[in-house]
């Protein structure tokens, strides 16, 4: 049996890991929700501005939104982490552009923004991660982190 204390862990390893499993099953989660509003009615934070643009119903444009979500967090998951993070980085500024829309929202628009945040820097340690920086036991490229 494998003692966890004495493996060796890398603290931005885990840092990349765990911004990839929540910014990848996030919007998966609130992607599907699109069809079913358990979580929220999430046609209520469409801005009247831009319902009054959509050629389409609030519904069919949220559950478009549902599409792009759940796809952009597959993505995440995939081998294809630094692109699916910079795609949910665009959609959560977007999504905050719209929150300020409405006129209200504004403590959801700051939290997109910071998650927006979260997945910009899971696209920085992606590009360590395809350089091997990362990984243990494996041969990097440079000396960023050092074991203790």
């Amino acid at each position: 049996m494998t003692n966890l204390k004495s493996r060796p862990r890398n603290p931005l390893e885990l840092a990349w890991w765990t911004l990839k499993i929540g910014l990848g099953v996030g919007p998966i989660v609130t992607g599907i929700d699109k069809y079913f509003n358990k979580l929220t009615d999430w046609s209520m934070y469409l801005s009247p501005l831009a319902t009054k643009i959509l050629p389409v119903s609030a519904t069919f444009f949220m559950r478009t939104v549902g599409v792009v979500e759940i796809l952009a967090g597959i993505l995440v998951l995939s081998r294809w982490t630094r692109i699916g993070s910079y795609l949910v980085m665009a959609w959560l500024l977007a999504i905050a552009v719209n929150l300020l829309t409405t006129g209200m929202f504004y403590d959801l628009a700051m939290r997109d923004v910071e998650i927006a945040l979260g997945a910009f820097a899971l696209s920085q340690l992606s590009i360590l991660h395809e350089d091997n920086v990362l990984r243990p036991n494996v041969e990097a490229p440079s000396t960023l982190v050092t074991p203790r």
